[in-house]
Order: C-alpha cells, then sequence, then structure tokens
C-alpha cells in the first residue's frame, strides 16, 4: 500500500541534498585528465631519462614518487569515515546490501569473465581489468552522489564499509581469479599494498578527523579542513597522471592497440553492471535517492588502489599500470554520464518506490 508523505517530510527527506554544484575545476575534470595524460607522453619525449630517474626511487618494490602521489589521493577519502555512521545499517539494510553483492559479487566476476574473454595472452592486461573490477570506490562517489541528489547518509555509510571490506576482501579476490588464470602474482606485494595505500590512510584519516573536530570544532573541519586536503587530492591525481604517461609515454606509442584492447573490457563491464544496478533497484523498488546511490557506488571502481597495487607488483612503466589508468580515463566521464541518466530516470518516473 502506498505511503503518504507530507510537504514537511518531504523538506526534511531533502535536508542533506547539495546546496552547489562543483566548482568549474571539478567539472571539467576529463578534460584535465586528457591534458595530463598528452603532457606525461609529450614529456616522456622531450625528457627521455625521466623514466629511469624516477623508476629508481623505491622503497620495497613501491615506487616513492607515485606512493606520495597516491596516498594524497587516498587520504582526503579516509577523512570520510565514521565508524559510528555503520550503526544505521539496520534503518535501511536494502540498498547497502544491493551495493555489497554489485561490488564483491557482480563487477568482479563480470570483470574477470570479459578479461579472460578479449585479453587472451595478455597477462598484464589481465590482471589491470581484474584489479579494477576488484576494487568498489570509496572517493569519488562522494562527488557524484552529491550531484546526483542521492541520498547522502546512504552514501557516507557505503563509502565507510567499502574501505573497511577492501581490507579484507581485495587481495583475496585477486589472488582468486589471478590463480584462476594460471597468472603468478606477487601476493606479498599484493597484501603490501592494500596496507599502505588503504590501511595506513584509514588509520591516519580516523585519527585526524577525531583530533582535528576535538580541536577546531566539527564545523571547521567539515568548511575548512577538508575542502583544502580534497583539492590536494584532485592535484596528486592530476600530478599522478603526469608521472605514469611519462614514464608508460614510450610503452603507449610503441602499443596503442593495447590501449583500445583493454578499453573494450572496461567499457563493456561499466555498461553490463551499470545495466543490472539500473534493473535491480527498480525491481527493489527503491526510491531514486537511495537507487541511484545504489548505482553510482554499485558501478564504480577504486582506480586508486587499482593503480597502486599494480605499480607495485610490475612497475611504474608496465603494461599493468597502464591499464589500470585506462580504467581510471573511462571511469570520470562514464559516472559523470550517469548522474545525468539517473536525473533523466528520475523525470521519467524509472524508480517508483516510497523515499526513506
Amino acid at each position: 500500500m502506498p505511503v503518504e508523505v507530507s510537504s514537511s517530510e518531504q523538506s526534511e527527506l531533502r535536508r542533506d541534498l547539495p546546496a552547489k554544484d562543483l566548482s568549474t575545476f571539478e567539472k571539467y575534470l576529463p578534460l584535465w585528465i586528457a591534458v595530463c595524460m598528452v603532457f606525461g607522453v609529450i614529456l616522456s619525449l622531450v625528457v627521455p631519462g625521466i623514466s629511469e630517474a624516477i623508476d629508481s626511487w623505491q622503497i620495497a618494490g613501491i615506487s616513492v614518487p607515485i606512493g606520495i602521489c597516491l596516498f594524497l589521493m587516498m587520504y582526503p577519502a579516509m577523512l570520510n569515515i565514521q565508524a559510528s555512521e555503520l550503526r544505521k545499517l539496520r534503518r535501511n539494510p536494502k540498498p547497502i546490501v544491493l551495493t555489497l553483492i554489485s561490488n564483491w559479487i557482480v563487477a568482479p566476476i563480470v570483470g574477470f569473465i570479459l578479461a579472460w574473454t578479449f585479453l587472451p595472452g595478455n597477462e598484464q592486461l589481465i590482471v589491470a581489468v581484474i584489479l579494477l573490477s576488484s576494487s568498489p570506490c570509496t572517493a569519488m562517489v562522494l562527488v557524484w552522489g552529491y550531484l546526483a541528489e542521492g541520498n547522502q547518509e546512504q552514501n557516507v555509510v557505503n563509502t565507510t564499509l567499502n574501505t573497511i571490506t577492501i581490507l579484507v576482501l581485495f587481495a583475496p579476490l585477486v589472488a582468486l581469479f589471478t590463480g584462476i588464470s594460471n597468472i603468478p602474482i606477487n601476493r606479498m606485494l599484493l597484501i603490501i599494498s592494500v596496507f599502505v595505500f588503504i590501511g595506513f590512510p584509514l588509520v591516519l584519516g580516523v585519527i585526524t578527523r577525531k583530533s582535528i573536530v576535538n580541536w577546531k570544532g566539527k564545523d571547521w573541519f567539515e568548511n575548512r579542513y577538508r575542502p583544502a586536503v580534497g583539492n590536494l587530492a584532485l592535484i596528486a591525481l592530476l600530478t599522478t597522471l603526469v608521472v605514469l604517461f611519462s614514464l608508460n609515454g614510450m610503452v603507449m606509442l610503441e602499443n596503442p592497440d593495447l590501449l583500445l584492447l583493454v578499453s573494450v573490457p572496461l567499457l563493456l563491464g561499466f555498461a553490463i553492471v551499470v545495466g543490472y544496478n539500473l534493473i535491480i533497484t527498480r525491481f527493489a523498488k527503491l526510491a531514486y535517492r537511495e537507487a541511484t546511490i545504489t548505482v553510482i557506488i554499485g558501478s564504480s571502481s577504486h582506480f586508486e588502489i587499482a593503480i597502486a597495487t599494480a605499480i607495485s607488483m610490475y612497475g611504474v612503466g608496465s603494461i599493468a599500470a597502464l591499464g589500470t589508468t585506462m580504467g581510471l580515463f573511462w571511469e570520470v566521464p562514464i559516472m559523470l554520464g550517469l548522474v545525468y541518466l539517473a536525473k533523466y530516470l528520475r523525470k521519467r518516473d524509472f524508480w517508483k518506490g516510497n523515499p526513506m
């Protein structure tokens, strides 16, 4: 039986919708990504020795320059983690459960099957697709969720839960699918990557949040510190791309076919997983604000940890690193397009569930 929602209740339901849009810089993020990729390739041609110079700075097989950039990309996302938010799972578990199923069952299996089908004989590209499909996003989805005017409480709960589950599930999933594919990988480096690029930023983020809130107050943390660190993350992202493509420039120019080849399973994977999430949220009778967050988080990937792990296992100038970077290249415009698709489907009354 339909539930009537009064105008005052509707206003309450919308109280956490975003008050502003993305900045001009954030709106054109796909363009800046493309510019940085091109600049990196040009840099590799103008300064031929840059690849060897950057690649030589390593600790325990991890590139220090890339490690610093990736840490700066990950740390801001960890400032959103609030263990107390997990208590809210009992209020409306259905969209959270659907997202977890998509993130940890549907997407990894789809990615593995597509990689195995379209990339036979290209082991590093197969690993790149497995890394991307086995790592649900915990950072940029917060931006896409705001843009889509989804349920931000659900967004925070889901990203918090994803961050915790990555620590436990990411390495075993990658090990499982590479094992099935008979692709040897350094499992110790895989585990180290998870703890260096997820575990350490997570602990530091939780400590920083608690310390700053106690010292300066929640308002200062939310409106001053976190936005500033968020801007630093975008700069780190673009810097990482310049470095990656300066290291991979010759690899790209010598193997442009590989870029197109890895794009096939990546794009098909997005299409299949997005389609699945749209259908399942409709059949589950979710309302728009819950459904759109479920679709966005359930269809995205954690390209930061995928890139970091590929670099740790194969090196900064590897085909695997290039494959995971292509995942980033495609994900940003696709997720932005998904925001507009969700708003269009709302106008068409695609989701008929009652607001929570």
